[in-house]
């Protein structure tokens, strides 16, 4: 059966798939390295739409201003969250006293915030692209269409609450939202490579055994990904108070020994699945599962021992984002295999 996808199309679209990695890993690299705060304003950067290079670019009395706006976008954000019942938290944010504090210009920080801000440009580009792609020559295919304009709407309003992560000064919980959307952003982007890519629209049959361990290896990993969040949220909070690494993990509580623990039985489970892979199926998607999560473990463990932990936390975002994704794949293409 001829697909009816040009090439150039499938093509563009793993493109846009790789530029929302992209924009995860500059997003993680920000964070790690202290950036989020390097431009002050959104979309622009110190009201300029390429940031300055040195302190004589900046804009006069910049704190006080931009000071001002942001209590009126965290103003604006906390009536909107108090509708959704979240008052208490809205109520926090709007009297935070930190949330005003405007930090010294840095130019590598402000370099660092908007490279990934020119990711963001284009991946959500890319999926504008995409879209108008399908209104013109595919606009028949009504899930792909509908699929592409969820993904659209969902990676504007990624872009915007991005500006209220940056508004709020990294409240933990909105950068934990923030990466739940980007894993959703991934997923749809993965169902639309699924609907159009020869490649993906082949089924993987396994024994009902391995089809259950495939669901709870990407169930596992979802959690993990989040309570990985929860864990760096915890590591921020101990390293703002002083303490030492070697403290950390008496200090990080059960959201760390459940992430440790997890990581442990998805390597036995998909240990397995390699195992039983290699003795009959052979497919190529299981091989690659169990590599990615090798490497995803041996970064967890540097992280724990190795004082290299801006580095080795973003290779682990990655690895981690990459399971997720060809988990999110296998999901969509495996079937039951007749006995």
């Amino acid at each position: 059966k001829m697909n009816p996808f040009s090439r150039r199309f499938v093509r563009f679209n793993w493109w846009a798939l790789v530029f929302i990695f992209l924009v995860v890993i500059a997003g993680s690299f920000v964070r790690t390295t202290g950036s989020g705060m390097g431009c002050p304003d959104w979309p622009k950067c110190f009201e300029q739409w390429v940031p300055p290079t040195n302190s004589s670019q900046i804009p006069p009395n910049y704190k006080e201003r931009f000071s001002q706006q942001r209590a009126e976008k965290v103003e604006k954000f906390g009536d909107i969250i108090s509708v959704f019942g979240m008052s208490d938290v809205a109520e926090q944010l709007k009297n935070d006293p930190n949330l005003l504090k405007e930090e010294d210009f840095n130019v590598r920080k402000t370099w660092t915030e908007y490279i990934n801000r020119l990711f963001g440009f284009l991946a959500g580009n890319s999926l504008l692209i995409i879209f108008f792609w399908i209104a013109l020559y595919y606009r028949k295919n009504k899930l792909l269409f509908l699929v592409s304009f969820v993904n659209l709407i969902l990676i504007a309003f990624q872009a915007w609450f991005g500006s209220i992560v940056v508004a709020s000064n990294l409240v933990p919980w909105t950068i934990t939202m923030h990466l739940f959307f980007a894993l959703v952003i991934i997923g749809l982007q993965l169902y639309i490579i699924r609907l159009v890519s020869p490649s993906q629209t082949q089924n993987i049959h396994l024994s009902k055994e391995l089809y259950i361990l495939v669901w709870l290896c990407f169930i596992i990993t979802a959690v993990q990904m989040f309570l990985g969040t929860q864990v760096r949220e915890s590591i921020d909070a101990l390293t703002r108070l002083g303490i030492s690494r070697e403290q950390w993990t008496e200090s990080l509580g059960l959201p760390f020994f459940i992430h440790r623990s997890f990581s442990w039985l998805v390597l036995g489970l998909l240990a397995f699945m390699a195992y039983k892979n290699e003795c009959s199926y052979k497919y190529k998607i299981i091989r690659w599962l169990f590599i990615i999560l090798a490497i995803e473990l041996l970064s967890g463990v540097l992280l724990a021992h190795i004082d290299m932990i801006g580095l080795i936390q973003n290779a682990h975002l990655l690895f981690a984002t990459i399971l997720f994704g060809i988990l999110f794949m296998m999901v969509f293409r495996i079937k039951l295999r007749s006995q």
